[in-house]
């Protein structure tokens, strides 16, 4: 009877419509990536100690430009600085620290992109290309990302500007004991509220910039999306982070400032209070003193921010791909 009812409404008259010769398939985007939470978590890690131990040394050059009156350099200009750290000790103290920032941001970024991806899935309702819930996931995975990484960060910056003759610090557990010994627990955390203060807005804007950069490129290109997908990470990455690092320098000099009191001649603060170290830093060193340390920011949040998504992006393709295709499960 179905057979008979379906031959009854068919007719003759249509015909299938054939695509035109330039036609492109629009390319799907899954809400979610078929990946399982832990993998989120793995391919955030992963993502994390490369971008940080590729781009260490820049970071070293900007925590010496923005600590005021740190040793072994006062000056202000990048290649001044570096060429004072590589006079005075030579390259193996750009990598001062880097111990700290191994332990750190592993951890750190697991929760970071697990976060934002979960926050993501959640707040998009269904549409993966909606900037407000790509903004507003960033904000979420920050705050929980600081928690873990802002000790860890302190201790780094602390040992970046030591040197071998003046630093008090002999390695990285001598500095956690030292400054748990002498100024209690909440040493390690001075600086996270104006972390996430600095990071709320950075992250807003460094993963709306791309997604919508990402988007832009695959549209662009959408033929050769797969062949390009590696240069559009890396393209669109660049340009979140040099952007987001731009708008945030002033919030990244207080930060250091506050992490770093008390050592090589920087300021020690009688509160926390951010605009206690605002107006310290513009006393001490005028309005230019806010922007310290911005050229070797963005050098190093640019190329750091493609380094960063396009091992994330691989790690969750090698994911996808063992879990036997893209679309092949949800965030659980």
């Amino acid at each position: 009877m179905a057979t008979d009812a379906t031959a009854k409404f068919q007719n003759p008259d249509f015909h299938p419509v054939s695509k035109p010769q330039d036609y492109v398939p629009t390319p799907t985007v899954s809400p979610h990536d078929g990946l399982h939470y832990w993998q989120f978590m793995i391919a955030g890690s992963i993502a994390g100690m490369v971008e940080h131990m590729a781009m260490f040394p820049v970071d070293t050059v900007k925590t010496h430009m923005q600590a005021l009156g740190s040793c072994p350099i006062k000056s202000v200009g990048v290649r001044q600085a570096l060429g004072s750290i590589l006079k005075s000790e030579g390259p193996a103290a750009l990598y001062r620290g880097i111990g700290a920032m191994g332990l750190g941001a592993g951890p750190a970024h697991a929760v970071y992109f697990s976060v934002y991806e979960t926050c993501k899935k959640y707040f998009s309702g269904g549409n993966p290309n909606n900037p407000g819930a790509h903004a507003i996931s960033g904000v979420f995975a920050t705050v929980a990302s600081d928690a873990v990484f802002t000790p860890m960060d302190m201790v780094k910056q602390r040992l970046q500007l030591g040197t071998n003759l003046h630093s008090p610090y002999k390695g990285v557990w001598d500095c956690v004991r030292k400054v748990f010994r002498e100024d209690g627990f909440r040493a390690f955390y001075a600086s996270y509220r104006t972390t996430v203060l600095m990071n709320a807005p950075y992250t807003a804007v460094h993963f709306a910039t791309y997604e919508a950069a990402k988007r832009a490129l695959n549209e662009i290109s959408s033929e050769h999306a797969d062949d390009e997908r590696l240069i559009v990470h890396a393209t669109a990455g660049a340009a979140a982070g040099g952007l987001a690092s731009m708008v945030t320098t002033p919030l990244d000099v207080v930060k250091t400032q506050l992490q770093c009191q008390g050592i090589c001649g920087c300021d020690r603060f009688k509160s926390g209070s951010i605009s206690d170290v605002f107006r310290t830093i513009v006393i001490k060193d005028g309005y230019k003193g806010l922007v310290r340390g911005w050229a070797p920011r963005m050098l190093f949040h640019a190329p750091a921010a493609a380094i960063c998504w396009s091992t994330y992006e691989a790690s969750k393709t090698f994911f996808q791909d063992l879990n036997g295709g893209s679309n092949s499960g949800t965030v659980t």
